[in-house]
């Protein structure tokens, strides 16, 4: 009976094999069971990195794809030779200023007064008689100014001594203070080898500036009167080298807005200029300024240039003030009022008179009188505004306004 026939112990054997599993597997329930566990893991994995790049994703509104990889290598390639050419074209301008200057402050002052050119075509009056009787006249009026400023001049000059000492005396609330900032610099630098400050030397500077200005006054004169003399024939002559009949009708219409706009825009300055410029005179009259007619003129020149010309203004009515008066709130009068009238008819009285169609942005005036002052000094500040006035016409004309919802 404890015996098992042969036929039993291998059924015996084989129902043994079949229940006996290697080791690490497991039944059929039990790998379903795991894999799904491990799908649900990969899930959640996937779900937190997906909300953590979310998290830091850039937020783009209505996205468009580039058509093409060559399309948009083609932009990049024409966006890199506009900017090769722009900066190639600055240099151009930098190096090329001794001459380029005077020439094409020649050619905004021939646009500006072509009006007078026309009439005295329209009158039987030759353009070259025009051109040499404005010429006559603007070398005219640059000879009294020069001869009115001359006298005064060589007197402020030749008192430069007493001026500076008078000066010194003014400032001399001012000498504790300087005195704790010149110990704090010496514990700080070191002894300074300077052994006192000299008065300044301003012959030697204003030498420097007005021997290149004499060539390119001339320079300027000389090529003015061929530009009112022949800007009419120029530009048929321009005219002519386009070949379809829309692009001349446009250069003619981009001259014309050109003309009409430097025209309106510097007429009316100059009239408020020359009321400021009356303005002025008056009151260093009336406060005891010497040669008030002087300053009345300069106030009136340096108001061309925005910003700028107002603030070299006020400080020469610092400056003459400190000497002329014996208390420094008395010089300081002439300044502060200064300034209160010029940002009055920079605010209201030159917006309300010139109007909205050729009111320059401030920030537009300011980064351009920036720019050309930079690059070719005084008369770059003084072509800002009328070189603004001519890019905003020509984009303007170039690239026309589309009215576009934009996003809130």
């Amino acid at each position: 009976m404890g015996l098992l026939t042969s036929r039993q112990r291998g059924a015996k054997g084989s129902c043994g094999k079949g229940r006996r599993r290697p080791l690490g597997t497991a039944g059929p329930h039990l790998a379903l069971k795991s894999t799904s566990v491990g799908r649900g893991e990969d899930v959640f994995v996937e779900y937190i990195r997906a909300k953590r790049e979310a998290r830091h994703a850039l937020i783009i509104s209505d996205p468009q794809p580039v058509e093409s990889i060559g399309g948009m290598w083609a932009s990049l390639s024409r966006a890199a030779t506009i900017g090769i050419f722009l900066l190639l074209f600055a240099a151009f301008l930098f190096f090329c200023r001794t001459i380029l200057a005077p020439i094409l402050s020649a050619a905004i002052v021939a646009l500006t007064l072509a009006p007078v050119v026309k009439a005295g075509r329209r009158h039987g009056i030759s353009p070259w008689i025009t051109a040499i009787l404005i010429v006559v006249c603007a070398l005219g009026a640059l000879g009294l100014a020069v001869t009115a400023v001359a006298g005064p001049v060589n007197a402020w000059i030749g008192r430069a001594p007493e001026i500076w000492s008078s000066i010194k005396d003014k400032f001399a609330v001012l000498d504790e203070p300087l005195a704790a900032a010149h110990q704090l610099q010496t514990a700080l630098f070191g002894a300074s080898t300077a052994s006192g400050i000299s008065a300044p030397n301003v012959v030697l500077p204003v030498v420097a500036f007005v021997t290149p200005a004499a060539g390119e006054l001339l320079l300027f004169f000389g090529t003015l009167v061929f530009f009112l003399a022949g800007q009419l024939d120029l530009r048929v002559r321009l005219v002519s080298l386009f070949a379809e009949r829309d692009s001349k009708l446009r250069f003619l219409k981009i001259m014309n807005d050109i003309e009409k706009n430097l025209t309106g825009y510097l007429l009316v300055v100059t009239m408020i200029n020359t009321g400021l410029g009356v303005i002025v005179a008056v009151g260093a009259m009336l406060l005891g300024f010497p040669n008030p007619a002087i300053f009345g003129l300069f106030a009136a020149l340096l108001n061309y240039v925005p910003y700028v010309g107002p603030a070299v203004m006020a400080f020469v009515l610092f400056g003459v003030g400190l000497v002329t008066f014996p208390s420094l709130g008395h010089a300081l009068l002439a300044p502060v009022g200064f300034v209160a009238l010029t940002a009055a008819e920079g605010h209201f009285i030159t917006p309300a008179i010139v109007g909205r169609r050729i009111t320059l942005n401030p920030l537009l005036v300011l980064l351009a009188l920036a720019f050309w002052t930079w690059m070719w000094g005084p008369i770059g500040a003084f072509l800002a505004a009328p070189l603004s006035i001519i890019g905003l016409v020509v984009f303007n004309h170039s690239f026309a306004a589309e009215e576009a919802k934009l996003p809130d």
